[in-house]
């Protein structure tokens, strides 16, 4: 048995990576007892598991199939080896799903505490700025942002911040500075991050305002669009959390702090159908408990 489940971490191990040599590296033993165990795995199954080619190793369609149930079995093995320990031990791999911004910027800065608190435990941080699918990704949990689409996911809120527009010092020079909404119509705004492609939509004195922007910069990570408001390429909008030191260095000046843009929720979300992983639990709880006066 033990040897089977060993197997079975491998071939997963294989599957995320797509690498046998770096699942070796992690395992401490040859790329050919890993690329071995591997075809002992296809031939007892009778199926073929990985394309293989000098490039890449990915999963077929029979591979894909059964990762998905053989993830499932050992998280319900790790979730009962854990209640049996009865202890507070994580142990085993944690999938982290987060975009890039929340990652560079919060999430790594805040890995050291709950790593140093469960030295068995392993993370692997999945970094994309598109959003993943819990369930075909193998993400325990993933930090999301804003309206969250109907789906079997189970979500908790963890943290909430204002969103706000700014620019760097240099672009109001050359463009001078807003004061109310209407006059962001005269200015270049860098479309990115949690609004990209919709309308900036305020409140403040005169009520509530919608701003149609308009930029010649279309940009799909929100961490970019933070650094292109950095390169003085037009106003960008963003959460509080995100400019925060920008925002206290100077870099970044705050537009309009008399009108609302809203506020950005944050949530740990888990895979539907399945209880979350202890370690997922935990890292949640953890999360919002640091983020609580960010």
């Amino acid at each position: 048995m033990t040897d089977q489940i060993s197997t079975l971490r491998t071939f997963i191990r294989v599957a995320r990576t797509g690498s046998f040599s770096r699942v070796a590296q992690e395992l401490n033993v040859s790329q050919p007892t890993v690329s071995r165990t591997i075809a002992e795995l296809e031939k007892t199954l009778g199926a073929v598991l990985f394309s293989r080619t000098t490039r890449a190793v990915t999963l077929t369609e029979a591979g894909g199939d059964y990762l998905l149930k053989v993830q499932a079995v050992l998280d319900a093995l790790d979730e009962a080896n854990h209640a049996v320990r009865g202890d507070e031990t994580l142990r085993g791999v944690l999938r982290v799903g987060a975009s890039s911004i929340f990652a560079s910027r919060v999430l790594v800065h805040r890995l050291a505490g709950f790593m140093a608190a469960h030295p068995a435990l392993r993370v692997d941080l999945l970094i994309d700025d598109k959003r993943q699918d819990l369930i075909t990704d193998g993400i325990d949990v993933a930090i999301r942002f804003g309206n969250l689409p109907d789906s079997s996911a189970v979500a908790r809120k963890i943290g909430q911040w204002p969103l706000m527009i700014a620019a760097s010092p240099a672009y109001l020079d050359k463009h001078g500075t807003p004061k109310t909404p209407a006059d962001l119509a005269e200015h270049v705004a860098v479309i990115a991050g949690p609004v990209a492609g919709k309308g900036w939509t305020f409140e403040g004195p005169d009520g509530e305002v919608t701003v149609k922007v308009d930029g010649r910069l279309l940009i799909t990570a929100g961490e970019v669009g933070i650094n292109a408001g950095l390169a003085g390429l037009g106003i960008v909008a963003a959460s509080y959390t995100s400019i925060k030191q920008e925002l206290a260095s100077g870099a970044l000046v705050q537009l309009l702090p008399d009108w609302s843009l809203g506020r950005l929720d944050c949530y740990a979300v888990f895979p539907g159908g399945q209880a979350a992983k202890p370690s997922a639990r935990v890292f949640a709880d953890y999360l919002q408990r640091e983020l609580r006066d960010f």
